[in-house]
């Protein structure tokens, strides 16, 4: 159970990663304050700068690392392994993955130009900044 909630931590990083980039252009176009938001921009920059470092140096993930050494060879898998994994996990050569990590990171911080953070007095909420 320790694992699927590992596993579950794990995917919400990815979740984060991969969807707070739409989700900045989308609060652009709905002029949602928090996507200009230093605190969520930077986690967001920082998140991914980890992604590349690890594909980088050739580092296994330590959510993942964790999660397999819960799991030890467990061979049931469950209901929220099984799906998460499906969603998360590719077969796909580490080179590859490292460009996306990079092409990914470089639309990151061409976002912070693009979409400048702006000093909001620590208001995160989703309403319209007429």
């Amino acid at each position: 159970m320790l694992a699927d909630l590992v596993l579950v931590v794990h995917f919400f990083y990815v979740l984060f990663v991969v969807g707070g980039l739409p989700l900045i252009w989308l609060g652009v176009w709905f002029k949602w304050v928090f996507v200009r938001s230093a605190w969520f921009r930077y986690l967001h920059l920082a998140a991914i700068v980890w992604v590349v470092i690890e594909s980088f140096l050739g580092v296994v993930c330590p959510l993942t690392s964790w999660e397999n050494a819960l799991r030890q060879v467990d061979t049931k898998n469950s209901f929220i392994q099984q799906w998460l994994h499906r969603i998360m996990f590719y077969d796909v050569s580490e080179s590859i993955l490292t460009v996306i990590y990079v092409v990914f990171a470089g639309l990151v911080v061409m976002t912070l130009k693009w979409v400048p953070i702006h000093s909001n007095g620590g208001h995160t909420s989703f309403s319209r900044n007429d």
